[in-house]
C-alpha cells in the first residue's frame, strides 16, 4: 500500500492553482515588482496631471502662497526632516542591535542616508537601498537580508499604532464613518500582538529581527525614537501649512502626515506630498494646500539630500582616517625592519 504524505508547499501550490482569485493576485504581485518603476512614474504623471487640473485657474494663488514661505523656514523645516531621519534611524540600529548584529551607529546611519535616493521614487525601494547599503558595507557584522527586513517591523507597527490612534483626524476631511478609527485600532493591536508572539519564537532568522520586542527597555526606546521622529514630522507640516496661509492646527497636521505615508505606498512618486495635502485641507484652498505639499516634498528632500551629504562626507573621512593610519603603521614597520637590521 502506498503511504500517503502531506507536503504543505505542494498543498498551497495546488489550492493557489485551484483558487482563481489567489491566481490573478500572485500575477498582479508579481508584475507590479517587475515593473515598479515604470508604474512609479505613470502614477506620478497621473498625479501631476490631476493636481494641474485643478489649479487651473489659480496659478497666481498657487505662485503667491509658493512665494510667502521664507527662506528660514525652509531651513528650519529641512532641519526637521533631518532630525526625523536621525531618531528613525537611532530606532532602525536599536532593532539591529537586538537582532544580533554588531554594525557601528556611523556605519548603519551611512547605509540609512541611501533610503533618501531610493525613496524619492517609492518608499520600498528606499528600505531596499538602506539594507543593500548595510549589507554591502558591513558584510561580516550585519544579520542577514531576511532579518534586516524583519528589523523593520518593530518600527512601522510603532508608527501604524500612532497612525491609527491618530486615525480619527481623517473622520472629517474625508467623510469617514465615526467609527472607522476603532477599527483601525483594532486592527493594529492584533497585528502587533501577532509579532510579538512571533519575536519569542526563535526557530527562524526572519524572526530573529523582532528580537527587540523581547524585552520592554528595547521596545521602549524604539517607541521614544519614532515618537521624536513623528513629532518632528507633524510640526514639520504644521509650519509649512501655516507659511502658505493654511489655518491648520496640529490634528491636520497629523492627518495630512497620515495622507502622505499612506499614499506614500502607491507609485504616485514625489507628487505625493501635493496630493496628501490637497486631500486632506483642499476645502481650505487648493492652491495654498498644493503649495504647502509642494514645500512639504522640497524641503523633506532637501533635508535628505543634507543628511545622504553628511554620509557621503563621513564616508570620505573615514576612509581618510583608514588610509592614514595604514601609513603609519606601513612607516613604524619600515622603520622596525631598519633597527632590526645589522
Amino acid at each position: 500500500m502506498a503511504t500517503l504524505t502531506h507536503d504543505p508547499a505542494a498543498a498551497a501550490r495546488t489550492a493557489g492553482r485551484a483558487n482563481p482569485a489567489v491566481t490573478v493576485g500572485r500575477r498582479l504581485l508579481a508584475f507590479a515588482r517587475r515593473r515598479r518603476t515604470p508604474l512609479t512614474i505613470v502614477g506620478s504623471i497621473l498625479v501631476a496631471a490631476l493636481l494641474a487640473s485643478l489649479l487651473a485657474g489659480r496659478r497666481d494663488e498657487f505662485t503667491a502662497a509658493l512665494s510667502s514661505a521664507s527662506a528660514w523656514m525652509l531651513a528650519v523645516t529641512a532641519a526637521l526632516q533631518v532630525v526625523a531621519l536621525l531618531a528613525r534611524s537611532e530606532a532602525w540600529h536599536i532593532t539591529i542591535d537586538a537582532a544580533g548584529g554588531a554594525v557601528g551607529r556611523r556605519v548603519l546611519y551611512r547605509a540609512s542616508s541611501m533610503q533618501v535616493l531610493g525613496g524619492v521614487l517609492n518608499g520600498h525601494l528606499g528600505v531596499a537601498a538602506r539594507i543593500a547599503a548595510l549589507r554591502r558595507s558591513s558584510p561580516d557584522v550585519c544579520p542577514q537580508v531576511p532579518t534586516l527586513v524583519a528589523a523593520e517591523f518593530p518600527i512601522l507597527a510603532v508608527e501604524a499604532a500612532l497612525a491609527a490612534l491618530a486615525s480619527f483626524t481623517l473622520v472629517v476631511p474625508l467623510g469617514l464613518p465615526w467609527w472607522s478609527p476603532l477599527v483601525a485600532v483594532a486592527i493594529i493591536a492584533s497585528l502587533s500582538a501577532g509579532l510579538r508572539r512571533l519575536a519569542l519564537g526563535r526557530g527562524r532568522r526572519l524572526w530573529q529581527g523582532l528580537a527587540v520586542l523581547r524585552s520592554l527597555g528595547g521596545g521602549s526606546r524604539v517607541v521614544g525614537f519614532v515618537l521624536i521622529a513623528v513629532s518632528a514630522q507633524i510640526l514639520r507640516n504644521w509650519l509649512l501649512l501655516h507659511a502658505v496661509g493654511v489655518d491648520a492646527s496640529l490634528l491636520d497636521a497629523t492627518a495630512v502626515l497620515i495622507a502622505v505615508v499612506t499614499l506614500g505606498q502607491l507609485p504616485v512618486g514625489p507628487s505625493v506630498g501635493a496630493a496628501a495635502a490637497v486631500l486632506i485641507l483642499g476645502s481650505e484652498g487648493v492652491a495654498a494646500a498644493a503649495a504647502a505639499g509642494v514645500l512639504l516634498t522640497v524641503t523633506g528632500t532637501l533635508g535628505g539630500l543634507c543628511f545622504a551629504a553628511w554620509a557621503g562626507g563621513d564616508q570620505l573621512w573615514s576612509a581618510a582616517s583608514r588610509a592614514r593610519l595604514n601609513r603609519v603603521a606601513l612607516r613604524r614597520s619600515r622603520h622596525g625592519e631598519a633597527g632590526a637590521g645589522p
